[in-house]
């Protein structure tokens, strides 16, 4: 198994999100670029580097088990008190180009299993980007 830097474990989740529907659009990009940018979590993260943890992950889902490969990597890459912020940083890129797909759904339902995820945290970070996502 693959030992990754938390925040590139972070970036890992997105990319498996935005890759899902294999149609990484341009806004799913945008935001993970402006994600790793202005959040804390990435404070000490060389932005430079996003591009080749990006090919690396990619590689990584090329196999048939390479899902499965990229969720453990993340899931022994991260601490436990972050698989809540793996899972909203996720719904953001998912809901990123205003349109969640079953796809995407699927991919989030298998990421909050892997990462034993409880209902009740879940419903708060999807509640949180509906309200966040909104048009009026």
């Amino acid at each position: 198994m693959t030992k990754v830097t938390p925040q590139e474990a972070l970036i890992y989740v997105m990319i498996i999100t935005s890759a899902a529907d294999n149609d990484m659009t341009d806004a799913e990009l945008s935001r993970i670029g402006s994600l790793v940018r202005t959040l804390p979590v990435f404070r000490d993260f060389d932005t430079d580097e996003l591009t080749v943890i990006a090919r690396e992950c990619q590689k990584m889902l090329q196999p048939d088990d390479g899902l499965l490969n990229v969720l453990e990597t993340v899931k022994s890459s991260l601490p436990d008190k972050a698989f809540d912020t793996a899972y909203a940083l996720a719904v953001d890129i998912a809901a990123a180009d205003l349109a969640v797909n079953q796809v995407e759904l699927r991919i989030l339902q298998i990421l909050r299993d892997a990462l034993d995820l409880d209902k009740l945290t879940v419903a708060a970070i999807e509640r949180g980007a509906r309200a966040r996502y909104r048009m009026i």
